[in-house]
């Protein structure tokens, strides 16, 4: 409305009083008026003697006026922005920029509402982290309570037992103690009297034998000691794999998945590549385009956890891979193809196996891989098992039975094939 009412003024003041239309060669006179030159020399020219200003009526001796050129040119702008081309154009930009706006106001309600529905599922999702978290060291505090209470409870029947048996002898000892000391108080008496008659009579006490008590138990403080004072966060911390959930697993690797180039330990936790071929026999089950091997132990439910020590060895893959996967092809390792893996090149290039390949930038180099396998949430995480960092999280894991795997990668001219291997917890842990 301020700007419509505002072009009005500026129209108004842009209009000759003599033909009210808008200024056409406007020109000056005297008294500061304007008029059109045409309308003005048309006013003055049935005029004898002096003219006067048609508006403020003051006379000038002479027929001068002056051309106005600001005027002319504000006139000029006021017409053409009256032109139809010229408001259609300002609709149509008016129309662009109202369309703008309206899209750009959906773009934030948009925006507004996905961060409300982030916070929300942020806020979900920290309440079920935190009842997991709380279950999960609950589950601990439980096994190191109840572990706590069962040595103080052996410690404290070791120790009765040990009193007892000890208190038993003591009584026995001071039993036996008082009798010979009856037995030496009456043969000093006797030996005091002199009395042959009397030194008869005591003759048989001498000869008898006092109460016999054997050697009591042998209490050795240093073992007592020794057997409470052992390392017992160490021994503890041992025990409490087994309540781990998920627990470390004691996964082998399928001899009958290995590729023929590959060599496996006897215990079936160590691979490592070796020069040429080696015979082998012909089984569906084995990698034949590529130096992978699979995991002995298959996982469609719950979570599992394992780690791999890859120490220095500069190129290596590993993760989790379906059963169903392709043995007799080369494919790339992907969730497409049934692999979930992380991959490292020129000894310090780690990706996550992606359709592309992720990069990631690691501070540390993982001289060991944590694997986790989550079958209910289907994810997959992998972990610098040294701390515990994230390295990388697949949120669309795998659907049906899995395996652990690894691919020793072909070893590079000149250099020496280093081994992977399954550690095995908390044996193997250092």
């Amino acid at each position: 409305m301020a700007s419509n009412k505002k072009g009005m003024n500026l129209r108004e003041d842009l209009t000759c009083a003599i033909c009210c239309d808008l200024f056409r060669d406007p020109v000056m006179l005297g008294c500061m008026h304007h008029f059109c030159k045409r309308c003005i020399s048309t006013y003055w020219r049935n005029i004898q003697g002096p003219v006067t200003c048609p508006q403020c009526r003051q006379e000038f001796p002479t027929r001068q006026f002056q051309t106005n050129y600001l005027v002319a040119g504000l006139v000029d702008k006021v017409r053409a922005s009256s032109s139809d081309g010229y408001v259609k154009n300002v609709e149509k930009q008016l129309k662009e920029s109202l369309e703008y706006h309206h899209s750009k106001r959906e773009d934030y309600i948009n925006m507004i509402r996905k961060d409300k529905e982030q916070v929300d599922t942020l806020k979900k999702m920290s309440v079920e982290l935190q009842e997991r978290i709380q279950a999960d060291f609950q589950a601990l505090h439980s096994f190191l309570q109840e572990e706590e209470a069962s040595v103080l409870e052996q410690l404290r029947r070791e120790q009765e037992e040990w009193e007892r048996e000890l208190q038993r002898h003591l009584e026995d000892l001071n039993g036996a103690l008082q009798e010979v000391e009856q037995n030496v108080g009456t043969l000093q008496q006797a030996v005091d009297t002199k009395d042959a008659t009397v030194l008869v009579e005591f003759q048989d006490c001498n000869s008898r034998s006092t109460v016999q008590v054997t050697k009591g138990p042998d209490f050795n403080s240093q073992v007592f000691s020794s057997k409470y004072a052992s390392p017992t966060q160490y021994t503890t911390w041992r025990k409490m794999f087994q309540v781990l959930k998920p627990g470390p697993a004691q996964v082998t690797f399928d001899e009958d998945t290995a590729h023929p180039s590959l060599l496996l330990s006897r215990d079936k936790t160590t691979v490592v590549e070796l020069p040429e071929m080696q015979p082998y026999r012909l089984h569906p089950k084995r990698f034949v385009q590529c130096v992978n091997v699979l995991g002995a132990q298959s996982f469609a439910s719950g979570r599992h956890y394992w780690e791999v020590a890859v120490g220095g060895k500069p190129k290596w893959d590993l993760g989790v891979a379906l059963e169903t996967v392709d043995r007799q092809t080369r494919v790339k390792l992907c969730p497409e193809n049934g692999y979930w893996t992380l991959r490292l090149r020129e000894g310090d290039q780690y990706s996550a196996g992606t359709q592309p390949w992720t990069r990631l930038r690691l501070a540390v180099r993982p001289r060991r891989i944590g694997v986790l396998l989550d079958c209910e949430e289907r994810r997959v995480a992998f972990y610098d098992a040294d701390d515990m960092t994230l390295l990388h999280s697949f949120s669309d894991g795998p659907r049906g039975k899995a395996l652990p795997f690894v691919s020793t990668c072909v070893t590079e001219p000149g250099q020496r094939p280093q081994p992977l291997r399954f550690i095995h917890l908390p044996v193997e842990y250092l």
